[in-house]
């Protein structure tokens, strides 16, 4: 019988997302792919240093050690088959549990992405991350790690995921009417409405599939945690909560920060990585913790 991915949280990773291939990629950007494909085959045995999805890919592995896998990985690029070498080199070193790819030779991921019933997709490719969100897929831009060191043997013993709430888990309507009429519409908005549940955003279902994860741990043995940071406060923080509860999702910690800074909270908690819609909180959280940016769906 065909192994199914239908009951599994599948998470694709480009290998720049995976690995710090920014040197490679500028290469690329300057000298055309000819170039970049013979400094990949020359270097084909010379192990790449983390990227930033890789603390979340090696913490995500996590999940499969109780035996059952909950959890698969695929690698998801544009590089062709003969330049891919050096990628998976790179993860037998270090000992990433990954053993599938889809490597498209330039051309567009996104129709692959349902075939393997993908969960989240991470890529350091605008492009790419924005056809996967018009697809329906839960995707992010890594941003650049900038002075964030990774450690690709630091211990990690539980996952954890923080989340934006307004144009990530949630849809951006409330979002549209802080930025079209300002705060103080957009309170009494969320006041009014506070027990209409909120629409889904792009990662509420991935929210979902996580949740329902937990539940199959008990809660002092718990692998995985997440973190909703959201610069809602009060009276906007009813909706939010009361939208969770009606999904039947759990978030584990969640910061009303009313526009304080999110990135101390982030280093705080622990972050492996952290989704938001907007580059003014994840351009400073890149530089503390791994972090992406969701774009906008567009039509």
């Amino acid at each position: 019988m065909a192994m199914t991915l239908d009951d599994k949280l599948v998470v694709g990773i480009s290998s720049r997302a995976l690995f710090d291939l920014e040197y490679e990629n500028t290469i690329y950007e300057e000298q055309g792919l000819q170039a970049y494909l013979e400094y990949q085959r020359e270097h084909e045995q010379d192990i790449l240093k983390p990227g930033t999805a890789f603390p979340l890919a090696r913490a995500l592995h996590k999940l499969n050690d109780s035996g059952e896998q909950l959890v698969e990985i695929i690698i998801m690029s544009k590089n062709s088959a003969d330049t891919s070498l050096r990628i998976f080199n790179s993860i037998e070193h270090y000992g990433l549990d990954i053993s599938r790819a889809a490597l498209v030779g330039g051309n567009k991921i996104a129709p692959y992405l349902s075939a393997f019933r993908t969960g989240l997709f991470l890529s350091a490719n605008e492009q790419d991350v924005q056809e996967a969100i018009n697809a329906g897929v839960a995707a992010g831009l890594i941003c650049a790690p900038h002075d964030l060191e990774i450690q690709p043997d630091e211990a990690i013993d539980q996952i954890r995921i923080a989340f934006d709430g307004d144009a990530v888990i949630f849809s951006d309507e409330s979002e549209k009417v802080f930025k079209s009429q300002g705060l103080h519409a957009f309170e009494e908005h969320e006041r009014l409405n506070a027990r209409k549940p909120l629409p889904e955003g792009p990662f509420a279902k991935l929210l979902a599939t996580i949740s329902k994860v937990q539940r199959q741990f008990p809660t002092d043995n718990m692998p995985i945690r997440t973190a909703l940071v959201t610069a809602r406060n009060a009276p906007a923080h009813e909706r939010v909560i009361r939208t969770l509860m009606a999904w039947g999702v759990r978030i584990d910690e969640a910061f009303f920060l009313g526009g304080v800074q999110k990135s101390d909270f982030l280093k705080a908690f622990g972050a492996h990585i952290f989704f938001d819609d907007q580059a003014v909180h994840t351009d400073p959280a890149s530089r503390l913790v791994p972090a992406a940016r969701v774009p906008y769906k567009t039509e």
